[in-house]
């Protein structure tokens, strides 16, 4: 039986996901924008929305668009893993944002980039709980 979070294709991965009360269109908007991109990739970091463009952060890490689709899904290289943003629409007008990544190097890894992402969730909730 493999370890929770191992994979046979990917490597160690690790998902978390929340849902929040704004609208999917508000969440996009928000974690595909300058400041979303710097909660979730890094400070600094600038997507163009086509696959293959490279991207920086301020921190230097970096990588490349392996997929993008407006309104829904941004997927990066992030050093050597892979990291996805998801947005898809919830009862009531809410949204579900997840956060996954792959092809970490161990558990260990696993577990302190599953801490990672719930920050980076508690961030984004509160960015957009805050008055505009």
């Amino acid at each position: 039986m493999a370890a929770t979070g191992l994979t046979q294709d990917a490597g160690w991965e690790i998902g978390v996901s929340r849902t929040l009360p704004q609208p999917p269109a508000a969440v996009w908007e928000f974690i595909s924008g300058p400041e979303g991109l710097a909660l979730w990739l890094g400070a600094g970091a600038r997507l163009t929305p086509e696959r293959g463009a490279p991207y920086t952060t301020d921190a230097g890490i970096g990588g490349e668009v392996r997929g993008y689709r407006p309104g829904e899904r941004i997927r990066v290289t992030y050093g050597d893993t892979t990291v996805q943003a998801t947005v898809s629409a919830a009862a009531g007008g809410r949204t579900v944002l997840r956060f996954h990544q792959e092809r970490m190097a161990s558990a260990g890894e696993r577990e302190r980039r599953r801490e990672h992402w719930r920050r980076v969730l508690d961030r984004v909730a509160a960015a957009l709980d805050a008055p505009v």
